[in-house]
């Protein structure tokens, strides 16, 4: 057995482990950057903790400064998006999907107590709240409304928070929002909801090693087995994680044609 490590070590068998490093995660700008930082820290301090590197959470203000600093491709090490968004990194600049929050996700045209709107054609010449392309409530709202001759009044807002203050403080009518925001407000009526498609997932640049990246999905895959796991799962308000690869994505990039920079 001793000669057979000597020889492992004389030839190279064994894989080279990656020194630790520093890598930034970056997480799709649905929250306000500060709500974002309070989230999602949990997250990175647990990956940091697991790993033995250093995962540094980064933020932006809105989604077209995240669009546009996506597309240079040289900042964002890790990220959690949205699916179109995913797919989009994994076809063009060669991410890799490391795993998803467990379930799908949708998003949900709401208005307030007082709108009296039942169908979204009523919204037609009235105003809707929404983060701004190429996020997937504005890519939803855009598909909802095909006809350029009959649309609503966009109010371009910087995260889902902003949307349903619009709403509530009576400034939009409406507003497209992610499924899981709708229940924390109760002033919030359901207008329609849209197809599901996969929850979010956590992809890696091609720029981190692979067994980095093997590092950070057996951390997200175990999460749910142990204390600090669940601690992080708790604090950032996932039910778990769960395996998911870069097929299970596949197709939802054509969510973005059309969109300015694609």
């Amino acid at each position: 057995m001793f000669r057979g490590f000597l020889v492992a070590v004389t030839f190279g068998i064994f894989a080279p482990v990656t020194q630790a490093g520093e890598y930034t995660f970056v997480v799709q700008p649905i929250l306000p950057a500060e709500q974002t930082k309070e989230a999602f820290l949990p997250l990175t301090q647990y990956l940091s903790r697991q790993t033995g590197h250093d995962i540094k959470l980064v933020t932006s203000i809105n989604f077209l400064s995240y669009w546009e600093t996506m597309k240079k491709n040289t900042q964002y090490d890790l990220v959690l998006d949205a699916a179109h968004l995913t797919a989009y990194r994994v076809k063009r600049m060669g991410y890799n999907v490391l795993a998803k929050r467990a379930d799908a996700v949708s998003y949900t045209l709401v208005t307030g107590e007082n709108a009296d709107v039942l169908e979204p054609e009523e919204l037609i010449g009235k105003s809707i709240a929404s983060i701004g392309s190429p996020s997937l409530g504005m890519l939803r709202v855009e598909e909802m409304f095909p006809n350029p001759l009959r649309q609503p009044v966009i109010i371009e807002v910087n995260n889902s928070v902003d949307s349903i203050k619009k709403v509530i403080e009576g400034k939009a009518v409406g507003a497209m929002v992610p499924t899981p925001l709708v229940g924390q407000y109760p002033q919030l009526i359901t207008v329609t909801t849209t197809e599901q498609v996969p929850h979010t997932a956590i992809s890696a640049s091609s720029s981190v090693p692979a067994d980095v990246q093997n590092a950070i999905r057996k951390a997200l895959l175990d999460a749910s087995k142990t204390e600090a796991g669940q601690q992080m799962l708790s604090a950032i308000n996932f039910p778990s994680f769960e395996a998911a690869t870069n097929e299970q994505y596949n197709g939802y990039e054509s969510l973005l044609e059309g969109v300015w920079g694609y």
